[in-house]
């Protein structure tokens, strides 16, 4: 089974700290806490990680670790940190066919503050070859799913051309709307979901999908994780999954509609946790396990990723799921 995953790569610099300051807004339903610092300040960090990231590419080695055919279609600088990101691509069993190399912009760089309190973090990310990717109907010959990610650049294009080669070919789509897709142009979003077959995304992302179509839904229904995920298997998808950071992850197939707590309780460092719940969940999906399978390899992936710096250090092997997976409850609600 082939796999092609279209989107961001990047390497991501990581700063754990415990001198930020959290603040609580939870009267704003997409921006519950703020992560803040003196201005002007100066912080020693006493040590640093680097990794693969970009969602296209932890997505992508996510799979391969648990034994699907993957390639990654995305766009590098021809530099040491697109080298870097081919090098790790090569080493995870990653096709690398489809990399795109570009002489004048850089390669992706994100550098990551993280609470080592909590976990939790804030990102800086530069965009520079990323924005350029350039979609070509003939790369795609032989794929049997196209998972698509967070697009940068002239994204509606992009999508557009992706869609349509689905279309005509009968190539399954996997999606996960990435924030600035959903803020440019929610509908085309919303186009996208219709289409699609997988919809994997965080309740923030949810919660701009439903808010976007203009209907007036009330505080107490945006809240409520079935609201939300029946709403959006409603606009097509056969199987929807939503998760929503430490307090778990829901699925729901128009029959079950599940939950499952996170799996780890103290992590180390959240970045990358949803990609791993998708490349986890995604995989189950296309070994065609049933949507509570599914579920558990999604948050076992995603559990293991919390005990590492880095979104593709604790990403599972399939030996390793099998363990990993028993340790999910999940519930029918």
């Amino acid at each position: 089974m082939k796999v092609i995953c279209i989107g961001s790569s990047s390497v991501d610099i990581f700063f754990p700290t415990d001198e930020g300051m959290i603040s609580n807004t939870s009267e704003e339903l997409t921006s519950r806490e703020k992560f803040s610092f003196e201005l002007g300040a100066k912080y020693q960090i006493e040590d640093r990680y680097e990794s693969l990231g970009g969602c296209a590419a932890n997505v992508a080695v996510g799979l391969s670790r648990l034994g699907v055919e993957v390639s990654c279609y995305t766009r590098v600088g021809k530099d040491y940190i697109g080298n870097m990101i081919k090098d790790t691509f090569e080493k995870e069993g990653v096709g690398v066919y489809l990399v795109q190399y570009d002489e004048k912009y850089k390669s992706d760089l994100s550098a990551i503050i993280v609470d080592k309190k909590t976990g939790e973090h804030t990102i800086f990310f530069n965009r520079d070859a990323n924005e350029k990717l350039e979609i070509i109907f003939d790369e795609f010959s032989g794929a049997e799913w196209i998972f698509v990610s967070a697009l940068n650049g002239e994204w509606k294009e992009n999508l557009e051309k992706i869609l349509e080669y689905c279309s005509q070919s009968g190539t399954k789509i996997i999606f996960n709307p990435g924030q600035r897709n959903l803020k440019d142009d929610c509908r085309k979003v919303v186009e996208a979901i219709k289409q699609s077959e997988v919809l994997v995304l965080n309740k923030d992302e949810a919660l701009e999908v439903i808010i976007c179509q203009g209907d007036n839904f009330g505080k107490e229904e945006l809240e409520s994780e079935e609201f939300l995920i029946k709403k959006l298997k409603n606009l097509g998808p056969k199987i929807v999954a939503l998760t929503d950071g430490a307090r778990g992850a829901w699925a729901y197939d128009g029959k079950s509609f599940l939950f499952t707590e996170t799996i780890g309780k103290n992590p180390v460092e959240t970045t990358g946790a949803g990609d791993a719940f998708s490349s986890g969940f995604i995989s189950a999906y296309l070994k065609e396990k049933n949507i509570e399978e599914c579920l558990g390899w999604g948050i076992a992936n995603s559990g293991n990723s919390l005990n590492f710096y880095g979104a593709i250090e604790g990403l599972l092997g399939e030996k390793e799921m099998e363990e990993e997976e028993n340790k999910a409850e999940i519930k029918e609600l």
